[in-house]
């Protein structure tokens, strides 16, 4: 494919990264090896946004980031310097704010407006605005409204709230009034309504992303949608500024296939990936696309550097110290029904409405109430182990029926009478027009209920190897062996050769690096046990869940080495974590105190265990290899390698914002000149990426093509090759032993690249070797 990248590097805008700052990194990009810039979204977002996604207008790019001008300008340093552009781009959703001048249209004029179309809103029911932090009436009687006129026209004002009002609903009201009655009369001669924002849950009118009330979705299954929020896109691409774009969330869409062969059809030729989320042996549609955005590969990389004998060792510690014994399938099903029986309520509740009159149109359905569908709907969803089906109006794909009947079987276990989810499920498959709102509306919420339910709580609570609570992973799952990991890298490279591979993004939970060293606890569990022994004396420790402070201690073990800010790092997630899980505390109704003691026991951690005691130095060695190997395997095995930004060194960071926070690119750029004061990892993470990157973009043809041949090797040791014309690459790990002979020499015809005169010498060479025939140089 031309243009195909051969590595890119994300990079995230906005935070004080602008196009100018990018297009300054771009020299260094190209030292590196790098073939792509990898950007976050740029289009116009919410004021203050830090991130991108809450998109208010797709047709203009952000000023604060330069704008138009400062995108060409980017666009033509990128070019300059032999680099493309990849582009985020968000076609699910847009900010659900006023200041998105198509909602404000709406806000005004309603269904007569334009812009109604292009939204993911309910036909019948008025605009619920869940912004006030008290009730309506409440606040209407303490005078906290007022009316006001913007250029556009008269707004109702709450502190900075300024909401349009319909053309002549205001037609004898006193300027700038106050009046209590005739400001209720206003609020209800609107299309929308303001209400509390407790009440989101329940009252919500717009399709959300996942339980995020103020993101909106985007009906881009309509054409003239479609081509409305990608004009801007399809600008950038016909005039040679972006080479590739990511798609994000996908699976949020009505229908995801149609969108991206109607996207290939605009723009042939231009590289496709879809953030997508794959469960074990789950492969991606037909779809049009390279592939993924790469978070099976990390999955897959982290279970083959886990050692499967100290996952029991782990498992046997962790249930001892915490008293927790349920799996997590129980500890993730459990964790989606309260999701969606709390902060996805509404979205159970559209279902429930839509599943209701099949219900009645059908002779024995229509005997079953309420409370049948919806426990029916709670327990489909919850047994269900991916996050969506594709069901549209064609015959549904085998994979998907199967895994559908799959969950209606485990969801109907333990029920007196199964019908319920039989009809359900008969629904769902029957491909009738009749179904088609409830099997769309279906297949979005079971996304947004598995992002929410596995990754936002279950994670939290399900601590045993937190290297495996990663989006895409599996923690009951946590290892392989080097026969499946061959196995999983085959299917890689027939079904998607051409997907990203990742290791850290702004979304996984814990950076690469910060994910080996708790993989390290797997092969020495004793460090683990270590460190509990020495936290158990801490003040204060008897107050903090069990859970809570094995899951500080994996997450401060993770972070070492750390820097003077350490404490405060800790403490902060502390804070996410507890409200993630929901036990004690949450996201709407934090609690003070359980927090407080939380925070505490960060603090005192990061105070007992600046450094670490001598016991657990085997493990973090172990985790400078892991995090070594790691890099090599993204480098060579089928796919593209994406860096991102900061991890070409060493990267300890925690779920966002924590993994956003500035990269130091000055620190990057004079290491690469002289590797002066860089640790063993930063150096050799270095010298990796210089001599492979290029050899990459040299040789793409084998990277791109070149077949995977797994090679017999001794235990504890992953060997395999890459090959095709000009020739072949053999890759030779040692993952718990040192590389025995016949693996760390060069065989006939082939020589040693890696590592090369730039490498540390000690332990690089004993764990880790790469040769290539004569038709490969670096």
């Amino acid at each position: 494919m031309p243009g195909l990248p051969s590595s890119c590097y994300r990079l995230q805008l906005r935070n004080g990264v602008d196009f100018d700052v990018a297009a300054g990194l771009l020299p260094y990009l190209r030292r590196l090896g790098i073939s792509h810039l990898y950007l976050s979204p740029v289009f116009a977002a919410v004021s203050g946004s830090t991130h991108g996604y809450d998109v208010i207008d797709p047709t203009r790019i952000e000023e604060d980031l330069g704008g138009w001008h400062g995108f060409t300008r980017l666009a033509g340093a990128a070019r300059n310097e032999g680099l493309g552009i990849v582009l985020d781009i968000v076609p699910n959703h847009m900010a659900f704010s006023p200041e998105n001048p198509w909602l404000r249209d709406v806000l005004r004029h309603g269904r007569d407006s334009r812009w109604w179309s292009y939204f993911d809103l309910h036909p019948d029911q008025s605009l619920a605005l869940p912004m006030l932090e008290a009730p309506f009436g409440e606040l209407l009687a303490e005078g906290a409204f007022s009316v006001a006129f913007d250029p556009d026209g008269p707004v109702l004002v709450h502190g900075p709230l300024r909401l349009p009002l319909a053309p002549g609903s205001l037609p004898a009201t006193p300027p700038e009034t106050t009046d209590a009655a005739i400001i209720a009369r206003l609020h209800e001669a609107q299309i929308w309504r303001l209400c509390h924002w407790r009440t989101e849950a329940a009252a919500i009118s717009h399709r959300r992303f996942f339980n995020i009330t103020g993101l909106i979705g985007l009906r881009v299954e309509d054409e003239a949608v479609f081509r409305g929020t990608h004009s801007l896109i399809f600008d950038m691409v016909d005039q040679g500024l972006v080479a590739g774009l990511r798609m994000d969330h996908v699976d949020g869409l009505a229908d995801p296939c149609a969108y991206l062969q109607r996207l290939h059809e605009r723009l042939p030729g231009t590289p496709l990936w879809v953030e997508k989320i794959l469960a074990s042996g789950e492969s991606l549609p037909g779809w049009p696309v390279c592939g993924t955005t790469g978070y099976v590969l990390a999955r897959d990389v982290a279970q083959v550097l886990t050692g499967a004998n100290g996952v029991a060792g782990m498992d046997a510690l962790y249930r001892r110290a915490t008293g927790r014994q349920a799996d997590f399938l129980t500890v993730m099903r459990q964790a989606k029904r309260e999701v969606l029986e709390t902060s996805l309520a509404a979205e159970l509740w559209q279902l429930q409405a839509l599943l209701s009159p099949l219900a009645q149109a059908d002779a024995v359905a229509r005997e079953y109430g309420p409370e049948s569908w919806r426990q029916a709907l709670i327990a489909l969803i919850a047994h269900f182990d991916r996050y969506r089906s594709y069901l549209d109006d064609a015959p549904p794909r085998p994979a998907d029926v199967a895994a559908l009947e799959a969950a209606a079987e485990l969801a109907a276990r333990g029920w007196p009478d199964r019908r319920p989810v039989d009809f359900l499920l008969a629904c769902l498959l029957s491909g009738t027009a009749q179904a088609r709102p409830l099997r769309l509306r279906f297949q979005q919420v079971a996304g947004a209920v598995m992002a929410k339910g596995q990754e936002d709580t279950a994670f939290y609570r399900y601590n045993r190897l937190l290297s495996a609570n990663e989006v895409g992973a599996d923690p009951g799952q946590p290892a392989i062996d080097p026969a499946e990991f061959h196995r999983r890298m085959a299917r890689r490279m027939e079904e998607m050769p051409r997907g990203l591979s990742l290791t850290s993004s702004h979304d996984t939970k814990r950076s690469e690096d910060a994910r080996m060293r708790i993989a390290a606890l797997s092969h020495h569990p004793e460090a683990m046990e270590a460190l509990i022994g020495q936290a158990a004396g801490i003040e204060g420790a008897a107050l903090v869940d069990p859970n809570l402070r094995w899951y500080l201690l994996q997450s401060l073990w993770a972070l070492h080495p750390a820097g003077g800010d350490l404490a405060a790092r800790l403490r902060d997630h502390a804070v996410k974590a507890m409200r993630e899980a929901g036990e004690g505390t949450g996201w709407e109704n934090p609690a003070p105190e359980f927090e407080a003691a939380g925070t505490r026991f960060a603090a005192a951690l990061a105070a007992r265990f600046a450094t670490l005691p001598a016991a657990t130095e085997p493990a973090a060695r172990m985790a400078r290899r892991l995090s070594l190997l790691q890099l090599a395997l993204k480098l060579t095995l089928p796919g593209i390698p994406d860096i991102y930004q900061g991890c070409e060194v060493a990267s300890h960071a925690l779920t966002d914002p924590d993994n956003r926070r500035p990269v130091n690119f000055p620190a990057l750029q004079h290491a690469l000149d002289s590797g002066a004061g860089l640790s063993w990892l930063d150096r050799n993470k270095l010298s990796l990426l210089r001599v492979m990157l290029p050899l990459r973009r040299r040789h793409g043809a084998l990277f791109d093509q070149g077949r995977y041949v797994a090679l017999d090797a001794p235990s504890g040791c992953l060997v395999f090759r890459r090959e095709g014309a000009p020739g072949r690459i053999r890759l030779a790990a040692a993952i718990t032993c040192d590389l025995p002979a016949e693996l760390a020499a060069p065989r006939a015809g082939e020589a040693r690249i890696w590592p090369d005169g730039t490498a540390p010498v000690g332990e690089g060479a004993a764990m880790l070797a790469i040769f290539a025939t004569d038709g490969i140089q670096p």
